[in-house]
């Protein structure tokens, strides 16, 4: 009997742990992920240029990492697809019980592909959430994940004198990143209230001996900003960024629970970047497109949210998975951040549990058991964030009536307010047409949950993630019929007319 086929979308840590077990089991495995290297966000490699630089640098894990990529991609069963996208999950007959047809764009210039795997896991990640504010539109304000990005991939710092600012842990290794690359950060600023953040990290602090390695990070980041002086502010928030062609100067402000401003706690700080972050959203383009059914909380666990707030780990849903990884759809496995935000080490159990199911792996498998339960305390790691970290319910106080709420098409406050209360723009796609909030570029990948809390709705159906092409493509790429992979393991397969 031939080996299973398994395609892998995502090399991020839960990619590349379900490739590993995948390729352990006996599969046959095709890993697919735009980037030049694997490793995601969490492990943002150097491009091959920079290999006289030292590759662990800013890098958490790097030994186990850089093992387990030479132990997959060296694999004489494992197919590396670099630099390539899936643009398109095709369903199958509805009698068919196997996974999607994966059309993936691969190679320079892009060549189209169709892969008919026998398991499909997709690992596709999160991006970050940012709150709009005034001025956070203006040149020299980053995404959190994008500034340590340029740090980790490129050793690019994005100012001198830089804030950090938002809710949640990754404020601190984004900070610690930009540190050690050079920049000086002004300050840390995370709009959660010490009650609030001790509420979720102290609530039975013995589940927390299961995360020594979380807290071992923890404390490497906090001993970097002690060493550099670096002030960490609690229940402060950024609520305006100024200047004239970029940003100058950002005014902070103390919130208190529901993060409404407390009058008279401005203040002033000169910067020439601010890095924000308040949380993520998953990626849920191809699990809609594979059929996936989504639910609202991590883990199912629908009241961490405290009062008069929302979780800042979960804007919103996820996808649903049971026991074993497997989603909704035959075939279709999911892992790490598109099935709530955990941080890497639950993102790789999850990715090691799909990617062992996923080639028929034995069930009963002692090493099956220990990353189910690692998987475990991830999830339970991931109530507890949500808890720590909510993102108040008063935030949409900082915003005036001009500031943009969707920079691609530049909507701003003002008009979204007053499609909501329009009666006859209750319906989404009708709000989307008299707004055009999320009819831009991004697809209202970056405004949708704003949007979406705006208006007062929270959609936790497939609508604002349906996209059946889900990558742009060009129409000179998609007239061209599909290639057949040179390699093992994918044999031809003919484009589908329906």
């Amino acid at each position: 009997m031939s080996a299973r086929h398994v395609v892998v979308v995502g090399a991020g840590p839960a990619g590349l742990a379900a490739a590993d077990t995948a390729l352990a089991a006996g599969a046959q495995v095709t890993l697919i992920d735009s980037a030049e290297r694997p490793g995601g966000q969490y492990h943002r490699m150097l491009p091959e240029a920079y290999e006289a630089a030292d590759p662990g640098a800013l890098q958490h894990g790097y030994r186990s990492f850089d093992r387990r990529v030479r132990r997959v991609l060296e694999h004489p069963r494992c197919d590396w697809w670099a630099e390539s996208s899936v643009w398109a999950l095709e369903r199958r007959d509805p009698a068919s019980d196997g996974p999607p047809l994966v059309h993936v764009l691969r190679g320079t210039p892009r060549r189209r592909h169709v892969l008919e795997p026998d398991a499909l896991v997709l690992a596709v990640g999160a991006h970050d959430r940012v709150l709009p504010f005034p001025g956070w539109d203006l040149p020299g304000v980053y995404t959190a994940g994008a500034a340590q990005a340029l740090v980790k991939g490129e050793r690019v710092v994005v100012g001198d004198r830089v804030v950090v600012a938002g809710t949640g842990p990754f404020l601190l290794p984004v900070a610690t990143s930009l540190l050690e690359a050079g920049s000086r950060v002004l300050a840390v600023l995370e709009a959660g209230g010490p009650a609030s953040v001790a509420r979720g990290w102290l609530r039975r602090p013995w589940e927390l001996g299961s995360q020594l390695g979380k807290s071992g990070e923890l404390l490497s980041y906090t001993g970097a900003l002690a060493r550099h002086r670096v002030p960490y502010r609690m229940g402060r928030a950024v609520v305006e960024a100024r200047g004239d062609g970029r940003v100058e100067e950002i005014v902070s402000a103390r919130v208190r629970a529901d993060w409404s401003v407390v009058p008279g706690s401005e203040r002033v700080i000169a910067v020439d970047a601010l890095c924000v972050g308040h949380g993520f959203t998953p990626q849920l383009e191809l699990p809609v497109a594979a059929g996936c059914e989504l639910r609202r909380a991590p883990g199912g666990a629908a009241g961490s949210s405290t009062a008069g707030s929302t979780s800042a780990s979960s804007a919103g849903p996820f996808v649903a998975v049971d026991d074993e990884q497997r989603t909704s759809r035959p075939g279709v496995y999911a892992a790490g951040e598109i099935t709530g935000i955990a941080g890497a080490p639950a993102a790789r159990a999850e990715g090691a549990v799909a990617g062992w199911i996923a080639a028929g792996g034995d069930p009963g498998s002692r090493a099956l058991a220990t990353s189910r339960r690692s998987r475990d305390q991830g999830r339970a790691f991931a109530a507890r964030l949500a808890l720590a970290h909510p993102v108040g319910r008063a935030w949409p106080g900082w915003l005036r009536p001009d500031t943009v709420v969707c920079r691609c098409e530049e909507t701003t406050y003002e008009a979204v307010c007053r499609s909501a209360a329009d009666p006859t723009g209750t319906e989404p796609r009708v709000a989307k047409l008299a707004t055009r909030a999320g009819l831009g570029p991004c697809q209202a990948r970056v405004c949708g949950p704003t949007v979406a809390e705006l208006r007062g709705t929270t959609d936790t159906g497939t609508g604002p993630y349906h996209r059946p092409v889900a990558e742009p493509i060009r129409l000179g790429e998609l007239a061209r019929p599909p290639e057949t992979p040179s390699s093992f393991p994918n044999s031809p397969v003919e484009e589908s007319t329906s």
